[in-house]
């Protein structure tokens, strides 16, 4: 049951009205980003640039920022379930982001959906729950994540006979980049909690 209530718990209470939109909103946002922003790095900065052949690093700080906003601010386990499950779903379906190795991603899949339930959970938990300090809370549930999503592709690696360059290049995707988009979208998430508050506070 406490669990339960855990996931039902945010930080700033909307009107059910606001509650759909929001959700609605992140919803389209962490399904469209992973097909849309490598696209558009590829157009801007050209498709043999640094930025355009490592998108996951924007296209991962966005997916990780909504699921800290999501933490924070959404309600129920199947809202929370969706947006948990749409990335993983879009960026294997596209192959914009994981290319020639999107193959073996899709092995990934429960271990991304398990880590990204429990990084949302986590937060739920210990910040929005216990009250716990923010920060502390990130780190925690950052390593929980990448621990999850690093180990299980260490072990789908001895199982599989993955080419040596597509296992450098998803070694780096489900560890350093992992952790690394996950950092940078909790700076953002304490950011937009911030906001959050301040209009809070604006319409009192």
């Amino acid at each position: 049951m406490d669990n339960e209530n855990c996931l039902n718990d945010v930080v700033h209470p909307l009107s059910k009205k606001i509650e759909i939109i929001q959700w609605i909103l992140l919803s389209i946002l962490i399904f469209l980003v992973p097909m849309i922003i490598p696209k558009l790095l590829n157009t801007i900065f050209g498709v043999n640039s640094w930025i355009a052949t490592h998108s996951q690093y924007v296209v991962g700080t966005i997916v990780n920022t909504v699921l800290i906003t999501t933490a924070i601010n959404v309600k129920g386990f199947k809202q929370i379930a969706g947006l948990i499950t749409l990335p993983s779903i879009s960026a294997i379906g596209s192959g914009l982001i994981f290319k020639s190795a999107s193959i073996y991603t899709v092995y990934m899949i429960p271990a991304i959906w398990i880590g990204n339930f429990l990084f949302v959970y986590l937060y739920k938990k210990l910040f929005v729950q216990k009250n716990l300090n923010y920060f502390l809370t990130s780190v925690i549930s950052i390593l929980v994540k990448v621990l999850i999503i690093y180990s299980f592709f260490r072990v789908l690696a001895l199982i599989l006979n993955i080419p040596n360059v597509m296992f450098i290049a998803l070694n780096l995707s489900m560890g350093i980049n992992q952790l690394i988009t996950a950092i940078i979208a909790s700076i953002i998430g304490f950011g937009i909690n911030l906001t959050y508050k301040n209009i809070k506070n604006e319409n009192l």
